[in-house]
């Protein structure tokens, strides 16, 4: 069966889902319609009582139901997937070489400040995260790798842990003992959002294909969100996917006295306008010092891309 030859590995809030779209377009790429995969990821397994829940749906659990994904591959295609907490992962460098030892890496890294703030929106969005308080929910990493202070509904606590989703240089050095230097590519999100096209021509070069071919290139700028009623969520979701007696009468009746195009229009446009709102203004005060407590981090991460973060991200300017 097919296994992939490159990797999207991470980090997440760094418009991967833009890129995953933008590959998919290319005629000499096969990526999966699934993104997300995570099935090589050993840590990103979810906490007891959720594992056959409504999240995990559609995700393969084996070996043969993760290559399955790759399936409808042509030959010839390069075959890829993208799940973007493989950087974080400790064991999935390892696995993807045991899989594909010849495979192509590429990690796209954020500012580490504004890019905890865009994952902490995540993980309230879907509900990993319970506490709405980004310091609050920062100050609670101790007690929650000690399993203290874990939301009832959060699937993978593991994630919680903020910091270490920062860790780039030793994130990059897991596949740098795994994968010659040529096999990887790190890209700066800052690159990715000024120039979404040159961006996508250099990982088509990077990989081996037609980097002239037609693309249409999509806005990788990630857009925040927050949830502004979880009742209101929770009801949209039980009637689009028709779960239980009142969510599949619903389903069907709306089926019913809709057509499809105009269904999928109004249930998106509710969810934006209703459901979703705009995170709250940054705590100026908390990023700043969060960018003097990863400094370090920026610096070291600098030296080993031979690229100068610091001054791209304003850490030279840090009052």
């Amino acid at each position: 069966m097919t296994a992939p030859d490159f990797f999207i590995v991470g980090s997440p809030k760094t418009g991967t889902t833009a890129l995953h779209e933008m590959l998919r377009q290319h005629p000499q790429v096969f990526m999966p319609e699934l993104k997300e995969p995570r099935f090589l990821a050993d840590d990103m397994r979810p906490r007891a009582g959720f594992e056959h829940g409504p999240r995990e749906t559609g995700y393969p659990t084996t070996l043969e139901d993760y290559l399955a994904l790759f399936a409808d591959a042509a030959p010839g295609q390069r075959v890829g997937e993208a799940t973007t907490t493989y950087l974080w992962s400790r064991s999935a460098a390892q696995n993807i070489a045991q899989l594909a030892p010849d495979a192509r890496i590429i990690a796209i890294l954020r500012e580490p400040a504004s890019f905890l703030r865009s994952l902490h929106q995540a993980f309230l969005k879907g509900r990993n995260e319970g506490e709405r308080d980004f310091r609050t929910a920062l100050s609670l990493e101790r007690s929650r790798r000690e399993g203290r202070n874990i939301p009832s509904t959060s699937h993978r606590p593991q994630l919680l842990q903020y910091s270490e989703h920062v860790r780039y240089v030793e994130q990059l050095r897991r596949y740098g003992e795994r994968f010659p230097p040529e096999r990887m590519l790190v890209l700066i999100y800052d690159d990715f959002r000024s120039d979404n096209a040159a961006t996508i021509r250099r990982m088509l070069r990077f990989l081996g294909v037609d980097d002239s071919a037609p693309i249409d290139v999509t806005n990788a700028n990630v857009t925040d969100r927050t949830v502004r009623s979880w009742r209101l969520k929770s009801l949209l979701h039980t009637v689009s996917t028709g779960r239980g007696p009142v969510g599949a009468a619903t389903k069907a009746t709306v089926k019913a006295l809709t057509p499809q195009g105009m269904r999928r229009g109004a249930v998106s446009s509710l969810r934006r306008r209703a459901v979703l709102a705009p995170p709250p203004p940054p705590d100026e005060e908390l990023m700043l010092e969060l960018r003097r407590r990863f400094k370090p981090e920026v610096v070291a991460l600098s030296e080993y891309l031979d690229r100068d973060l610091v001054d791209l991200w304003g850490y030279d300017r840090l009052a």
